[in-house]
């Protein structure tokens, strides 16, 4: 067994990247996602590639996953009935939350109501004091009425969240260990499991959604597995999570939250592992697909990494890939909002029926339309010409949109990437300019689909200089997964101020979370040589409300810093951040965080260097539109003629099988020895049409 694949399923096409780990060879390939089931297209899928490819199913010894099943699922409402069990007084947790509102200038607009209706939402009386000792017991009453109240409600899952269970956890243990015995049919998740940290709202509403998100995923992960089963019975199966690692399918099904964002997470590991290939090691990456864009920050070589943030309008405490995400895809339909001016996303037309151009039923007018339109992509078809394109069907949806604002189809369809443009641009200045971050420091490194046509405008509206295509830009996501290690994050609270004794209050955390560690180690079978243990501290000034992460140089808990020097860490961590740091205020730590990491056992290749370079010749010559005035002719090239150190100036096309590149005028564009295309942006604007 020598090839690894990775699958990842996207809003419009689900992506497969195989890599042979003996001699490096790798293949790639992508078909039509399947909405109503996505294991349909994924098997499919893997058995044209292999087919293709010549490659046996018997020889894929590790598989690896990313799913938009938990996204989708939260996005559509489409989860479990599902009910809370909490602790007295705090039913209206949930509903009450942080009493802000989503959007501050808005009087109308809400979050959205709770998973878990009212009636739903069922009390008991419990309390455990700040060191864990147990203040007001849960007696056998209480948790025989609660389990009844489960039962007569109908419900599918329950979530038991009670108040310090991050302090102790006997009383949910009790809570789940009874409904095991009741009602063995609803899934339970218990608040305890899910992350044991301080801010009771953020823990009761991650513990409600993986609550919500497991039968539906259990459903889709049993199929998964048993026609998987079936076809690579040889291969482990890895589940891709939001904080860039991978776990086990059984984890995946206890814990389904923890995958929300798989599928960006598993594109900025494959930017990561490009950029490491470069001389380039702070970039913004922008994986442009078919529903959504997802922008990000590397900085150092390394992705940023965020504790705590909102899914679907919904609050998630949990480690992830810090990924920003906007609807601004391939699909997104261009409309007039009640003001007359025309809008772009966030509906999409999806796979189903998809744009017009794909000649599939659709009929809305999209950014791929406007693409088609403009010349941008070519009129034989997507996918090296498997998938051909309706150009008059993709004239016919804009159509409409130009005799309203009285445009040409061609000056409309500009109007329309310009604003997909601009939605991207403020997407990346929110990850960085509002963050201390310029992006005219940064590279610009774009993938997905849909990333290569647009990613020289957005560089030159940012002024970014450089933009950086990947190999496979339109299979990254899955390349990721190839070379994605598993991973494991764990918390506890461990409240102490930073003084000469604070090591013994974070030791004890440290032993807890080690023992814990150990066991995740043994049951996902991951040998001594390949283990990592990283320690950080979630640390703050006394007095503010929320924490900065300061990870240590050295993961070791026997050896922790003086507290001089944790001190000094944080202040520079809190500069960095903030802009200033009071060295004379007191400092508390709030949380231990220990990562266990589990590499993988070879170093993948993502593919060999290609020869030199020779002769280069533009496939053909085609009319493009790149700006108002006209279209240009651009010479074509196929990217598997590119070779390293060729060069060719803009305006061209770069197309390939699973993407389209897009260079301007007065570009340039640079093969490196990875075969990454390196394109320096000209310095001028393009007139708005």
């Amino acid at each position: 067994m020598t090839w690894t694949v990775g699958a990842d399923v996207g809003g419009t096409f689900t992506d497969f990247y195989a890599v042979n780990e003996i001699d490096g060879r790798f293949a790639v390939h992508k078909t039509l996602s399947t909405p109503n089931n996505p294991a349909r297209a994924i098997t499919q899928g893997l058995e044209e590639m292999c087919r293709r490819n010549g490659i046996g199913l018997h020889d894929i010894d590790r598989f690896s996953h990313g799913t938009t099943v938990g996204t989708n699922t939260l996005i559509q409402r489409k989860g479990a009935r599902v009910a809370v069990i909490t602790t007295e007084g705090f039913r209206d947790l949930l509903e009450i939350g942080r009493q802000t509102r989503p959007k501050i200038f808005s009087l109308q607009e809400d979050y959205p109501p709770p998973l878990a209706p009212r009636m739903h939402r069922f009390e008991v009386g419990e309390r455990i004091g700040p060191n864990g000792e147990v203040i007001q017991p849960l007696g056998d009453e209480d948790i025989a009425l609660a389990v009844a109240k489960i039962r007569e409600s109908g419900v599918d899952a329950c979530a038991v969240c009670f108040l310090f269970s991050f302090v102790s956890d006997i009383h949910e243990k009790a809570i789940a260990a009874a409904l095991k015995d009741e009602a063995p049919s609803v899934y339970v998740s218990l608040s305890s499991d899910i992350y044991p940290e301080i801010r009771e709202f953020e823990r009761f509403s991650t513990a409600l959604l993986n609550a919500y998100l497991q039968p539906a995923f259990d459903d889709y992960l049993t199929l998964l597995e048993s026609t998987l089963g079936e076809i690579v019975p040889g291969a482990v199966i890895g589940m891709n999570q939001s904080n860039g690692g991978l776990t086990s399918i059984g984890c995946a099904r206890n814990y389904p939250v923890r995958t929300v964002l798989s599928g960006p997470a598993a594109g900025v590991l494959g930017a990561t592992r490009t950029a490491l290939q470069t001389s380039y090691r702070d970039i913004v990456t922008l994986d442009m697909g078919g529903t959504s864009a997802d922008v990000s920050l590397i900085r150092n070589g390394e992705a940023e990494i965020s504790a705590s943030r909102d899914v679907a309008g919904f609050p998630v405490r949990l480690p992830m890939l810090d990924v920003h995400t906007i609807g601004a895809g391939g699909g997104s339909i261009a409309w007039f909002d009640r003001d007359g001016l025309m809008k772009v996303g966030p509906l999409s037309a999806g796979a189903v029926p998809g744009p017009a151009c794909y000649g599939r039923g659709g009929k809305e007018p999209t950014v791929s339309d406007a693409n088609a339109v403009l010349g941008r992509l070519d009129s034989n078809g997507l996918l090296d010409g498997e998938m051909t394109l309706d150009l008059e069907a993709a004239r016919e949806a804009i159509r409409p949109a130009a005799d309203r604002i009285a445009f040409t189809i061609e000056a409309t369809a500009l109007g329309i990437i310009d604003i997909v443009v601009s939605n991207m641009v403020n997407a990346v200045r929110k990850i960085s300019v509002e963050r201390g971050f310029d992006p005219r420091e940064f590279a610009l490194m774009p993938f997905g689909g849909a990333g290569g046509l647009h990613a020289a405008e957005v560089a030159r509206m940012l002024k970014i200089q450089t933009v950086v295509v990947p190999r496979s830009p339109g299979i990254l996501c899955a390349q990721g997964l190839v070379v994605a290690d598993k991973k494991e994050d764990l918390v506890r609270t461990a409240r102490c101020r930073i003084s000469d004794d604070y090591r013994e209050t974070a030791r004890v955390a440290l032993e807890a979370l080690a023992a814990e560690l150990a066991g995740w180690f043994e049951r996902e079978r991951i040998p001594e040589s390949e283990r990592e243990q990283r320690i950080a501290f979630d640390m703050r000034f006394v007095g503010q409300n929320y924490e900065l992460r300061v990870p240590l140089p050295d993961a070791n808990m026997s050896m922790l810093p003086g507290s001089d020097s944790l001190k000094a860490m944080f202040l520079a961590e809190h500069r960095r951040s903030y802009g200033f740091a009071n060295a004379g205020d007191d400092i508390e730590i709030v949380n231990v965080r220990l990562t266990g990491i589990g590499h993988r056992r070879n170093e993948i290749s993502t593919g060999e260097d290609r020869p030199a370079a020779g002769s280069l010749e533009p496939h053909t010559l085609r009319p493009v539109y790149f700006e108002s005035g006209g279209p240009k002719d651009a010479p074509v090239f196929h990217r598997r003629d590119l070779a390293p150190g060729h060069r060719i100036s803009g305006p061209a096309i770069i197309s390939q099988l699973d993407s389209t590149t897009l260079v301007g005028i007065g570009d340039s564009l640079l093969v490196d020895r990875h075969c990454n295309l390196i394109i320096d942006i000209a310095p001028h604007r393009r007139e708005m049409s």
